[in-house]
């Protein structure tokens, strides 16, 4: 069985490379997915804690309940996400970060 450390490795690890691909990529789409993985990672670290956090000899669920509140506010950053991605496609013709220098239209 894969102890706590090994979880948290396996988070930071995938939280490290959300952020990298955030800092390096320029495709919106993409850095969309990396900031995805990046709540992934965090969620991961709630569940690992919650897992190995015995209260009375059985695992304490807060954690994985705070993970589900996770993965609502997840699903309605997509929804939003994908729709500011669309129609900064319909005005721009482009989905690559250095090509959308300002707001206007």
């Amino acid at each position: 069985m894969p102890s706590l450390n090994e979880y948290l490795f396996i988070s930071g690890l995938l939280f490290c490379i959300g952020l990298a691909g955030v800092i390096i990529r320029r495709n919106i789409i993409v850095i969309f997915m990396c900031l995805e993985l990046m709540l992934a990672a965090a969620s991961l670290t709630l569940v690992a804690f919650s897992r190995f956090n015995t209260v009375g000899g059985l695992p304490d669920y807060d954690g994985q309940m705070l993970v589900f509140f996770v993965i609502t506010v997840a699903a309605a950053e997509v929804a939003v996400g994908l729709a500011i991605i669309v129609s900064l496609y319909r005005a721009r013709q482009t989905i690559h970060t250095d090509d959308l220098t300002s707001l206007k239209g």
